[in-house]
């Protein structure tokens, strides 16, 4: 494993959003992900139990089916049974989001839905297992299931696997007490940091975090700016005019403001002297860019100058012109950037991520997870004191304790000491402070914590060359987070 010193550093996208390093400094096996769909299986590990199909719809309005989906993203699936059902999307629920490019395993509920109504669609398997009182929600996903085959991996790919193992077992804690078996490692316990992966702030235009960090600090024009405007070289021709086209309007200068963090920072900057022409920008920014296009229609709707103040109604109204859940996103992501900019800090300055120092926060485990999940429950918080690091120590160990980090939100108690101190930089360094979160509508957070280990037991074989990984994560962790140590290839590329 790297020393504090010598880090490999991660790629530029990566940098962009909070992730500065990675663990393991040997080389990569490089490769694709999903090739096709099935090199990414993903089955879900639930924590939900419904009643027998047979049980009464009035108690039990809900059908819970298990669903196979192959090359299908989870909401337009929803959409799609919805209207083959002739129901409200509204009547469909389901825990957790899969990517589209894979084979998916989940669960669905289907609200006043009788078995023998269930469509035939295309590239999905839909089987009846029983009745809920309720709709599924995100609290009932534990964990997910992942097999995963990297395509066109180095010739060198066994023996790299087996360095980047070795070194992700000492970063997990693991300290060899599993025996690894085979060339790939299997049965090794690794660890790595639990970061946000770059789905979060999105691979070929990470923005969603910094249209965030300017809602929190209070600079809502900016945000529209850098959602509207703000174009990307990755974006396609007339996308980046469009977008040039909206800076235009802003009155973009150099003015170097950036987000104050690191890699990744745009110096270009609204000043409030553009044409603020939005009709001009409509004509310019194509159909497919529906949600910036309601968002400029606001701000011509209103002949909203560009030069209004920073967070004047105007702009907020422009802002949530984009869905709820969106707007949610914006907020959550720019917590998420945070707290990969503590973990790499933590990383940097070579604290420990598999058990506590004196001022961390550490969370107990999920004693109700499956038996195959590393899993936290971060509503059972304890605070470590000098006297209590062994004692904690020994929990983390065991994996009945894992230390946290922020998502920074009104009600969040950050860290003592040097964990505190890496905090507080990362906070002062973005300008902003937990009460910043008091937000009006769907911006508002109150914040909470989670683990900063992201800890599963790792088989890999290999398949004609190319290695299959198979491991179990608790929701709301990334699988591209544990898979690019193993790459070291850009986000694109997983």
């Amino acid at each position: 494993m790297a020393s504090p010193h010598t880090l490999r550093e991660a790629h530029p996208t990566e940098r962009a959003a909070g992730i500065d390093h990675y663990v393991s400094d040997a080389d990569g096996i490089g490769g694709r992900l999903r090739e096709s769909p099935e090199d990414f299986r993903v089955r879900e590990l639930e924590a939900f139990e419904p009643e027998p199909l047979g049980a009464d719809t009035g108690s039990y309005p809900e059908l819970v089916v298990r669903v196979t989906l192959r090359d299908w993203d989870t909401n337009d699936f929803a959409r799609r049974i919805s209207d083959a059902l002739g129901i409200s999307r509204e009547r469909v629920s389901w825990a957790g989001t899969k990517d589209k490019r894979a084979v998916t395993t989940q669960l669905f509920t289907l609200r006043e839905v009788d078995p023998d109504d269930l469509p035939e669609i295309r590239g999905a398997e839909i089987d009846p297992l029983g009745r809920a009182g309720r709709g599924l929600s995100f609290g009932d996903l534990a964990g997910n299931a992942f097999e995963i085959r990297v395509a066109d991996a180095v010739s060198e790919a066994p023996e790299r696997v087996a360095d980047v193992v070795a070194d992700l077992r000492a970063f997990g804690g693991d300290g060899g007490e599993t025996e690894a078996t085979g060339p790939g490692g299997n049965g090794a316990v690794v660890g790595v940091p639990n970061y946000f992966g770059q789905q979060r702030f999105g691979s070929r235009r990470p923005v969603t975090h910094r249209v965030g960090l300017a809602v929190v600090r209070g600079d809502v024009r900016e945000a529209v700016r850098l959602y509207a405007g703000n174009p990307a070289a990755t974006e396609p021709d007339d996308t980046r005019a469009a977008r040039d086209r909206v800076d235009a309007a802003f009155g973009v200068g150099d003015g170097g403001a950036g987000d104050g963090l690191g890699a990744g920072d745009d110096p270009a900057t609204a000043d409030g002297t553009g044409d603020g022409d939005w009709e001009a920008c409509l004509d310019a920014i194509p159909g497919k860019l529906r949600f910036e296009r309601s968002m400029v229609h606001r701000l011509a709707e209103r002949d909203v100058p560009p030069d209004a103040p920073p967070d004047h109604d105007d702009w907020r109204h422009a802002l949530e012109a984009v869905p709820s859940n969106l707007q949610r996103l914006f907020v959550n992501a720019a917590q998420s950037f945070l707290f990969n900019r503590v973990l790499s800090k933590r990383l940097r300055r070579g604290l420990p991520f598999d058990r506590p120092v004196a001022g961390d926060v550490v969370c107990f485990a999920d004693g109700d997870a499956p038996d195959e999940l590393y899993a936290p429950d971060t509503d059972r918080l304890q605070r470590v004191d000098e006297d209590r690091v062994s004692v904690v120590t020994r929990h983390c160990e065991r994996g009945r304790a894992f230390v946290t980090a922020p998502l920074v939100g009104t009600e969040t108690d950050l860290g003592d000491g040097e964990p505190g101190e890496i905090e507080r930089e990362v906070l002062d360094g973005a300008g902003i402070e937990p009460g910043d979160f008091a937000l009006p509508g769907e911006f508002d957070s109150s914040g909470t914590r989670r683990a900063i280990l992201l800890r599963s037991d790792l088989d890999v074989t290999f398949e004609g060359g190319d290695p299959r990984f198979a491991f179990a994560l608790p929701s709301g962790s990334y699988a591209t987070v544990l898979l690019r140590e193993f790459t070291k290839s850009g986000p694109l590329d997983l």
